[in-house]
């Protein structure tokens, strides 16, 4: 039994796998980067502009995949917007590209990133930002050592939650960078390609590793969860 898994792991490339974790750790950076500063605009502005940026944010979870991913794959065309940007700059098309996996992945996990820093900010609430203005704290300073601080189970939450989901990803994925090994080829769309062939066997080992990062990852979040509750 054991020889036979072996001989299985063997038979299966790596480079998947280690593109999805790259993928993953590039458009977890971006999100936090990008979604500190929106997701503190949105719990704290009384715009009326707020409705609508949430709504555009929280639009990839109700969207099938396959359109999300079309309608990127358009913009990244060569008469799309994005595209002809990029092709003025000397990059050339994004489409079926890492980079372009990027910036899908990117708009994809965006909610998922968010939404808990958006919920973390809400349950802060004014006060802490108060007690520092009295102190002559300057508002950036308040944020990054007063706010973060306390924010700290919902950032860890985005960044868990954006990266197991990144990794994940098939649709958008299949339909913007299409299945290229060695380019593009991520393990969801490995998975894919052992089905379409009929290696169940390989397919079992690939989506049986998706299923226990996947609860490890759950796992560790109520843990924390559960912590943050006593604390």
């Amino acid at each position: 039994m054991v020889e036979w898994f072996l001989d299985l792991v063997d038979g299966i490339s790596l480079e998947p796998v280690l593109l999805s974790l790259e993928l993953a750790f590039v458009t977890t950076c971006i999100l936090l980067v990008l979604g500190l500063p929106l997701a503190w605009w949105l719990a704290r502005a009384r715009s009326r502009w707020c409705s609508a940026v949430n709504a555009v944010v929280t639009l990839p979870l109700v969207l099938p995949p396959s359109v999300l991913g079309f309608y990127i794959l358009v913009a990244l065309g060569p008469h799309g917007p994005l595209g002809a940007l990029t092709e003025s700059l000397g990059l050339g098309v994004l489409n079926f590209s890492f980079p372009g996996l990027v910036i899908g992945s990117v708009v994809y996990s965006l909610p998922f990133m968010v939404q808990p820093l958006v919920t973390a900010f809400e349950g802060i609430g004014d006060r802490p930002m108060e007690v520092a203005a009295t102190l002559r704290c300057r508002p950036l300073d308040a944020f990054l050592h007063v706010v973060m601080p306390l924010a700290r189970p919902g950032i860890i939450t985005g960044v868990l939650m954006t990266f197991a989901h990144t990794i994940g990803e098939f649709g958008v994925v299949l339909m913007i960078g299409g299945n290229i090994p060695g380019k593009t080829q991520v393990v969801s769309t490995e998975i894919y390609t052992y089905v379409e062939a009929m290696e169940y066997s390989k397919a079992h080992v690939l989506a049986g590793g998706m299923l226990i990062f996947s609860f490890i990852v759950l796992m560790t979040l109520n843990i924390l969860n559960k912590r943050t509750e006593k604390a």
